[in-house]
């Protein structure tokens, strides 16, 4: 295959899984069919085969790049930060904008999880799981440099509270609503940092 026949092929891929993002969001994972599929995209079921080769593999895909894309931009997200306090804060603010701008994607990604296989699902937690250990271990170098601050929890236990409340916004965000996604980012992450928030000139820097 040439590049430029590779290149096509990954550009039709994305066209197919952008309609399948659309179709699952509006009807859902299982009332939606591979007809449906195809014609949103303009092509020919045997075609459409050709790219993916049921539901499954469309919806696995669609996990999956969601769950790269996130883990790769916190690590970012936290190689950048001056502090790990200053990480913990721009990784909520990252997750609240990610999700507030893609909300249709993240809909799928929370709602039909019970559609994967025992196996895939699996695989794709693993995956999960080392987003939320990335920000745990953040969390808990914050924790080391400042001793006179105490979670009343465990590490694991405030970052799946955070997590969640940020995630949720996918339900109640709205784009005509009197705040932008970072702004709305901004003063969770704050509300939600309030409890580990060092005093002022420990290291972390003041909120935006």
């Amino acid at each position: 295959m040439t590049d430029t026949t590779s290149t096509r092929a990954d550009a039709q891929r994305r066209r197919v899984l952008a309609a399948s993002v659309e179709i699952f969001g509006r009807q859902g994972y299982r009332a939606t069919s591979m007809n449906e599929i195809a014609a949103g995209v303009g092509l020919s079921k045997p075609t459409l085969y050709h790219y993916f080769r049921n539901k499954e593999e469309l919806l696995v895909r669609i996990y999956s790049d969601v769950l790269d894309e996130s883990l790769r931009m916190a690590r970012e997200t936290i190689d950048a930060a001056a502090t790990p306090f200053d990480g913990l804060r721009d990784l909520l603010v990252f997750r609240v904008v990610y999700t507030c701008e893609n909300r249709e994607l993240l809909k799928i990604c929370f709602e039909e999880e019970d559609e994967l296989g025992p196996d895939l699902a699996e695989e794709l937690l693993v995956r999960r799981r080392a987003f939320e250990d990335l920000f745990t271990a953040t969390l808990e170098q914050h924790l080391a440099g400042h001793p006179d601050l105490h979670l009343a929890m465990t590490p694991k236990v405030f970052v799946n509270m955070c997590l969640g409340a940020v995630n949720w916004t996918y339900k109640w965000y709205r784009p005509s609503g009197p705040r932008t996604p970072a702004e709305l980012g901004r003063e969770m992450a704050d509300a939600l940092l309030a409890v580990i928030t060092p005093e002022s000139g420990t290291g972390a820097s003041a909120p935006a």
